[in-house]
């Protein structure tokens, strides 16, 4: 079957309701009260199959109080029927619908002049001409007007049959937005992940839970697992049914209703939405390019109140203009809104924002950015020169990339944001790697494949240049610097997570060195003067002299007449060294004191021994006994067993 969904527009009382009964059959107004009342207040659904063509209709509401509930239906349609009385014209709610239809980018429209068996002929020319008028300063001029009587019949098979000629030539399924299609040689690219906006949620007896929406994109298939968003929670689909037939599949464009299990009725409501688990990301955040309406009531500047109208989410929010920074009715510019609870979006979205109090519809336009984070001052120009072009997307991926700073930046996130498949970037993502605009990171444990900006790395090896020299600046004595402690001063915040990626890149750029756990700068080899060299040869005898008893740091250097701060800069070259040991309690020996204590540790012959019979054996307190072993086990001499060690292999003894 090829599918296609045309939603109702018009004001109150024009007959919408009634013409998608005589094209179907089917009364949309399901509500007592709607009947009772004579008027539409929440959506309507119908369909109409002719051959392997389906049409789903969609029915609003045309009072201003359900706008709200029009525009929860309206987000998902192909095509727009707009529905004018001939006896009353146009009326503000044709206006309205008509704006909103426009803002949300609805590609097709037809007009349907209703009532017609209730007016003259040039009343009905009349309609017809204010109607055109109305249309032509919208995308929808020279749409086709059809007059139609719901109540006679005339006119009901030449709508039925422009419908159908509109759905022929219509696209079936939306196209990815901004997405490049790579070059002719690869594939064609995967379907869109699925997204189902809810649009309406009850309980069926004898089925459970049941929800219903306009398939955006993807499809679903029965005993499939789908992630509820914003929340996160799992649910599984039990059975579909697309307009009451039971189905093993779903496609893009189609009403679908779903049977489904995982989370209770009073959990799931409209504006909620259903997709492909881990293939988007709810945002209370979005930059927008956004139209100001020509009748809006007056200019905007700096953060208004609005609601937010994206599929079946309704959102209070506040928007702000930032390019230019105040719009005048008519105008178009870029903005930032700031929602209260986070939507489902994708760069290339349509949406409509109306104001809440008093009720009127501002504008509307596209979502640039789904999870866009504020900029100010110098960095805003940037920012926004690299999403604006919404046919752009090499930029926007370059920009998001650059914006994930030193963590990088994962593809299936730019994928989220995108509201696409990770394939379906792959082949824009190596184009800007093979021309140097990206930085490809290798795959590791946990790790999945990330791209990083060119000037991000760069700060990072300057940084890292720059942190060296003034550490080696400051302790000329210094041989090195530990691992641990050179990578929290070069790599900054969720960066860590790619430490052994930067440190491999800036050891083959011979930015630095790494030996162990040890960071250096290449072929540096520190030099002692002639002083500090006597120096360290009367520090070294004193420790050798100690032993396993050797004296502090502090007794040294009064013994030599010698400055701290000197002292401890020999003790630690002779530590890079390896003449001295560092415990790891921080207790300082000699490297030959170590070696001795391991060849008479072997001589004892014991198979295993303890602490007790290890401080007593070499006359040691436990202050020096248990840095002593845990240095031993950590240089693999000793392996401890419970309260117990045994000698493992032969060290340097």
């Amino acid at each position: 079957m090829r599918r296609f969904v045309i939603g109702t527009a018009g004001h109150i009382d024009h007959g919408k309701t009634s013409l998608v009964k005589a094209l179907t059959g089917i009364d949309c107004d399901r509500w007592a009260e709607e009947k009772a009342r004579g008027i539409t207040i929440d959506l309507g659904f119908a369909h109409l199959s002719r051959g392997d063509l389906q049409i789903g209709f969609v029915d609003v509401p045309g009072h201003e109080r359900f706008l709200h509930n029009a525009l929860a239906g309206l987000g998902g349609i192909r095509a727009m029927l707009l529905v004018v009385a001939a006896d009353e014209g146009v009326k503000p709610q044709t206006r309205e619908h008509l704006a909103v239809c426009s803002l949300l980018g609805i590609p097709h429209g037809l007009v349907a002049l209703t009532k017609i068996d209730l007016v003259t002929e040039d009343l009905r020319e009349l309609a017809q001409l204010e109607v055109e008028e109305l249309l032509a300063a919208t995308p929808f001029a020279g749409a086709r007007i059809l007059p139609v009587s719901s109540t006679t019949g005339e006119g009901i098979a030449e709508l039925e049959a422009a419908i159908l000629a509109l759905a022929e030539r219509a696209e079936y399924e939306p196209a990815a937005p901004n997405v490049a299609a790579g070059d002719a040689s690869e594939p064609a690219l995967p379907r869109l992940p699925t997204r189902l906006p809810i649009d309406r949620a009850f309980h069926l007896k004898g089925l459970g839970v049941i929800v219903t929406g306009t398939l955006a994109s993807g499809a679903i298939r029965a005993g499939e697992t789908l992630e509820v968003l914003p929340g996160g929670e799992r649910v599984r689909v039990r059975s579909i049914q697309v307009h009451g037939e039971p189905r093993e599949v779903a496609e893009a464009g189609e009403r679908t209703s779903l049977q489904i299990a995982g989370l209770p009725l009073e959990a799931l409501s409209r504006g909620l939405t259903l997709v492909e688990p881990a293939t988007f990301a709810a945002s209370a955040r979005l930059l927008v390019r956004f139209e100001l309406l020509p009748d809006a009531p007056a200019s905007i500047s700096g953060f208004v109140p609005i609601r937010l109208h994206l599929f079946a989410s309704e959102v209070y929010g506040r928007l702000r203009p930032l390019d230019p920074p105040e719009l005048a009715p008519g105008e178009r510019g870029l903005a930032e809104i700031r929602l209260a609870a986070p939507v489902v979006a994708r760069r290339g979205d349509r949406f409509v924002v109306r104001r809440p109090s008093p009720a009127a519809t501002l504008g509307g336009g596209e979502i640039l950015d789904p999870a866009w984070r504020p900029y100010r001052g110098k960095l805003l120009p940037p920012a926004l020169a690299a999403l604006a072009p919404a046919s752009d997307l090499v930029a926007a991926l370059g920009f998001w990339v650059l914006e994930a700073g030193e963590r990088g930046a994962e593809i299936d996130d730019l994928a989220r944001r995108l509201g696409v498949r990770p394939a379906a970037i792959e082949a824009d993502l190596r184009r800007l790697t093979n021309q140097g605009k990206l930085l490809a990171v290798p795959p590791g444990p946990g790790r999945g494949r990330r791209f990083l900006a060119p000037a991000t790395y760069q700060r990072l090896a300057e940084r890292a240049a720059r942190v060296l020299a003034e550490h080696f600046k400051r302790d000329r004595l210094a041989v090195a610097i530990p691992k641990a402690d050179a990578l929290r001063r070069i790599v900054r915040g969720r960066g860590a997570e790619l430490a052994d990626v930067y440190l491999d890149w800036l050891a083959k750029q011979k930015i630095l060195q790494v030996s162990g756990d040890q960071v250096t700068l290449p072929g540096r080899g520190s030099q002692l003067t002639s002083e500090e060299s006597d120096l360290s040869t009367q520090v070294l005898a004193r420790f050798d002299a100690g032993g396993l008893a050797p004296p502090s740091p502090g007794d040294v250097g009064q013994a030599l007449s010698a400055k701290p701060q000197i002292v401890d800069g020999v003790i630690r070259h002779l530590v890079a060294k390896g003449e001295l040991i560092k415990l790891p309690s921080g207790l300082i020996l000699a490297a030959s004191a170590v070696a001795e204590l391991k060849r008479r540790l072997l001589a004892t012959g014991w198979p295993r021994f303890s602490v007790g019979q290890f401080k007593d054996h070499f006359g040691l307190s436990r202050k020096w006994a248990i840095p002593l072993l845990e240095h031993l086990d950590s240089s693999g001499f000793t392996r401890r067993l419970g309260d117990e060690r045994m000698i493992v292999r032969l060290e340097g003894a």
